[in-house]
């Protein structure tokens, strides 16, 4: 009786049999099946061909056996290389399959091929990136709310792909002012070709109504979060873009995430401006920033007003303010048409940042004033202006004519002509000597003219104040002539005593009282 029983049980199969016949589970794969990024198939991933149904098979039987779970083969010892063959579309399964089928083609998307070496696994990387464009038709049009097993294998995925240690050149010898920047060839990721339907995939997946973001969260948590922000730094303008994208999506579906990302990119710019002065994804977070700052609600809360203060405003202290600077001038205006009082104190961090040697970076600040100003109320206008218009004035003199030129533009806005005729008692005497110096000697015929022009406009809205203010000139004009005359003859004076005393090598008695020096005003 025993003996018949042992007679029914199934006989062990030997060892190639039982290679082929384990990948017919339908349990799935471990997580370190898809987590080694090691060689150029780091994870290997079979199907098991002779599993699949053969034409003529009813497609009601078990199809679990397509998408089985990855095995390696191994012959005494060595190890054999894998089979990664395509898993059948989601089309030529029936629905109650279709998550099992894309649980699988997640696994199979989880080997990272090396891209540095063109002519390796061509056949391997097609199949792949053929199976990625399956995975974003499916997200886009699925209709049902994603499992959490779903949503963990979606993140495992994305996380082996995407998060990498970025191959940035070395920047010692890089000029960091964007000078010619647009003949620059940007440096190309040789994966891109995989990484965009990657990010093509996580956006849908992000973006798509079926993503539930109280589970979702669990697994695009902070630590998701600051990977995502790390790849920031890539070269390929191409991934930032799409990091742009992302980045936004997580912030407006996660909510519990908006303070740390807002944290997360503060770290960022403290970083790039006091350490490393380099970073290639300053502009596309400031693009993030500018959507995020416009949906502040008001009145502003005071964490938001010092990150404008400890982080936008020291951002023009960088020499390569240029990559970023449209970005963060559209930042700044978006605080001040929020709280119109906080111009005060943007116009006097622009002051503090102002660039001495730095022509180019001159005219870009003369820009942003230019923005600012337009956006400042007379009231708040009347608490910056004596700082403001002392460095108009030295920029209106400034021998660089691009410079002069972008300063004396200012009065072509209505708005800013209309807050200085208001105020020009106190602002034409502090301009007036640029202005002046400029009509009579400056070497650039365009800024004399456009000197003229504003010139005409103050003598048109008050002509005794521009007559008191010229006369004070040429008083301050006649007072500097009689100091630098007194001065020369002075040292005349000192060497003819110095020549005199040179023979009998007597000392030189210098005068007690020299002329003192007259202030220009």
């Amino acid at each position: 009786m025993i003996k018949q029983i042992l007679n029914r049980l199934p006989r062990k199969p030997s060892k190639s049999s039982d290679s082929r016949d384990s990948v017919g589970g339908s349990v799935p794969p471990s997580s370190s099946s898809s987590s080694s990024r090691s060689g150029d198939l780091q994870t290997s991933k079979i199907t098991n061909p002779s599993s699949q149904v053969p034409p003529g098979l009813s497609p009601g039987l078990n199809h679990l056996n397509k998408y089985a779970p990855p095995v390696n083969l191994k012959l005494n010892g060595n190890c054999v290389i894998p089979i990664y063959e395509a898993l059948p579309s989601f089309k030529d399964v029936p629905n109650s399959e279709k998550q099992i089928l894309f649980m699988r083609k997640l696994d199979l998307c989880s080997v990272v091929f090396d891209f540095t070496d063109p002519s390796k696994n061509l056949k391997e990387k097609d199949i792949k990136r053929q199976t990625l464009l399956e995975l974003v038709d499916y997200v886009s049009s699925a209709s049902g709310k994603f499992p959490e097993t779903v949503m963990q294998e979606t993140t495992k995925m994305v996380s082996i792909n995407l998060f990498r240690n970025l191959t940035i050149p070395p920047r010692e010898h890089m000029v960091l002012e964007k000078i010619d920047a647009e003949e620059e060839e940007p440096v190309m990721d040789p994966a891109w070709t995989h990484l965009q339907i990657v990010y093509e995939f996580f956006l849908r997946f992000v973006a798509s109504p079926e993503t539930d973001a109280k589970l979702a969260k669990r697994y695009i948590d902070h630590s998701f979060v600051l990977k995502l922000l790390d790849l920031f730094d890539s070269e390929d303008p191409r991934e930032r873009d799409y990091l742009k994208t992302i980045l936004h999506r997580v912030y407006g579906k996660f909510m519990v995430h908006r303070p740390f990302i807002r944290k997360a990119i503060n770290n960022i710019f403290y970083r790039f401006i006091f350490e490393t002065e380099k970073h290639n994804g300053i502009a596309e977070l400031l693009e993030i920033l500018g959507s995020i700052i416009s949906g502040f609600a008001l009145p502003l809360k005071e964490e938001h007003k010092l990150f404008l203060v400890r982080a936008l405003i020291p951002l023009h202290k960088p020499r390569c303010i240029g990559m970023y600077h449209q970005q963060l001038s559209y930042c700044i205006t978006q605080f001040i048409e929020k709280d119109c009082k906080l111009v005060d104190t943007v116009i006097r961090g622009l002051l503090k940042y102002w660039p001495v040697t730095n022509s180019s970076k001159e005219v870009m600040f003369l820009g942003e004033l230019e923005e600012v100003l337009e956006a400042t109320q007379p009231a708040d206008f009347q608490r910056c202006m004596v700082p403001l218009f002392r460095q108009i004035a030295r920029c209106l003199n400034s021998s660089h004519f691009q410079v002069a030129e972008r300063a004396l533009f200012l009065w072509n806005n209505d708005h800013i002509e209309n807050l200085i005729k208001q105020n020009n008692k106190v602002i034409l005497p502090i301009i007036f000597p640029a202005l002046e110096r400029n009509t009579r000697s400056h070497w650039n015929q365009a800024v004399q003219s456009l000197t003229l022009n504003v010139r005409k406009i103050f003598s048109d809205h008050d002509p005794e104040l521009v007559a008191e203010c010229l006369k004070k000139f040429e008083e301050d004009e006649a007072k500097d002539k009689e100091y630098i005359m007194k001065r020369e003859a002075t040292w005349k004076r000192l060497e003819e005593i110095g020549a005199s005393k040179a023979v009998s090598r007597d000392g030189v008695i210098i005068p007690r009282t020299l002329p003192h020096q007259v202030s220009s005003g």
